[in-house]
């Protein structure tokens, strides 16, 4: 355990000197060891991260799929402790729940050597019917208020996340050390939010919550978790224009270099290292995917595999995205059906290798991915109006593409 003034004696020297500091939530050992060799000020030990590393998305921690205390507890004092030493963890504390005492299982929490804590899952992020009846039954905000006041009370570092100015008062009048503006889940990868809101948005956001801070106490730390920053460069806008000392990144630093770096070697082996950075699922990995690259994706699987057998079905999966929406998408695009698209496509290519090639019909029928020669047979005829065998004998002059 880190004595909390060390812990603000660091950071604040960090931010003389930096400009900024970092925090990492650490979902396993691995991802606290290495974001501490990286420089990480401050480790966040929350369930989100323990989900991400199992293949979930970060909001898994708010299903019943497990204890998130005791998830917290189990990955700190047996992945992360035992290994971090110099850098503080801090546990991500679930105040409404239930089955414990809050005072006592603060105690517990200090005494098994974390140096802090922050609110984690919070029910800020809850809003709707869903949200007005978890207040009915009294899990509210200022359960997580109240636990970091008793934090601060047993001189224990402090996160608090927020989401609105009223939340940022509360939160600093309660004693907390780094008023966190909780933006949402990270942006990109596979798992990362669909829906966010801009950087000028989020800029806006923070403000009022840091100025309202600043009403109650202005030395608590302002800092920014995820939502649409989730590059150097997105933050830098963000020190630039608002009050922020520092970041705090979970996606960003665990499950999408994760992603990338796990997608990339395995395809540069299977690929024999001709990995291209340009290939529609690296742009949805790299943060740079939009709707339309569905369909490239499609027509670029096509083009590469057009030789095997092809389903939407099983393309929409690697997508993340339904069948039928995949389906009305691309016919939206490309003006025909997956189906006609491919066919044409096959048909294309034979016309080719029959032009190239000295192969049977046959030969080219499965070089296109008919095993079914009467079926080819069939295709090619309705496509280009004349049987195959016709086509070839004719020294395939004069016949444009489809």
């Amino acid at each position: 355990m880190i004595p909390r003034n060390e812990i603000l004696k660091r950071l604040r020297a960090q931010i003389n000197v930096n400009g900024h500091i970092i925090g990492t939530v650490a979902g396993s050992g691995m991802t606290a060891r290495y974001s501490a060799m990286g420089g990480a000020d401050l480790l966040l030990a929350l369930s989100a991260g323990k989900f991400r590393i199992m293949g979930r998305s970060s909001f898994s921690s708010y299903l019943c799929y497990g204890d998130s205390n005791t998830i917290v507890m189990d990955m700190g004092c047996n992945e992360l402790l035992p290994i971090i030493r110099d850098t503080p963890v801090l546990f991500g504390l679930f105040a409404s729940d239930p089955m414990i005492n809050l005072y006592d299982y603060l105690q517990k929490i200090r005494e098994n050597g974390f140096s802090g804590v922050v609110n984690y899952p919070t029910l800020s992020l809850i809003d709707g019917k869903f949200g007005e009846a978890l207040s009915e039954e009294g899990n509210t905000y200022e359960k997580e208020v109240e636990a970091i006041k008793l934090a601060h009370f047993l001189d224990l570092f402090t996160i608090a996340f927020v989401v609105d100015a009223e939340q940022a008062r509360k939160m600093t009048l309660a004693g907390a050390d780094v008023i966190c503006a909780h933006l949402g889940l990270t942006k990109g990868g596979f798992l990362g939010a669909k829906k966010y809101i801009s950087i000028n948005d989020a800029r806006k956001i923070s403000d009022e919550i840091f100025n309202a801070s600043d009403e109650i106490r202005s030395d608590v730390i302002k800092m920014i978790y995820a939502g649409p920053a989730n590059t150097p460069i997105d933050m830098l806008y963000l020190y630039q224009n608002t009050k922020c000392q520092g970041y705090i990144g979970g996606s960003t630093f665990d499950r999408i270099p994760t992603e990338r770096a796990i997608l990339n070697t395995t395809k540069a082996f299977k690929s024999y290292g001709s990995f291209d950075e340009k290939d529609p699922m690296s742009k949805l990995l790299n943060g740079n995917w939009n709707p339309g690259d569905y369909v490239e994706f499609v027509k670029k699987y096509i083009e590469e595999h057009y030789m095997k057998e092809i389903q939407l079905r099983d393309l929409a999966v690697v997508a993340h995205v339904s069948g039928s929406y995949l389906s009305v998408k691309f016919k939206k695009e490309v003006g025909c059906s997956f189906t006609e698209y491919l066919v044409r496509f096959r048909m294309n290519k034979a016309k080719e290798l029959f032009e190239q090639k000295n192969a049977s019909c046959k030969e080219v029928a499965a070089m296109v991915g008919y095993e079914d020669y009467a079926q080819f047979s069939r295709m090619f005829k309705k496509y280009t109006g004349i049987p195959p065998v016709e086509y070839a004998r004719k020294g395939k002059q004069g016949y444009e593409h489809i």
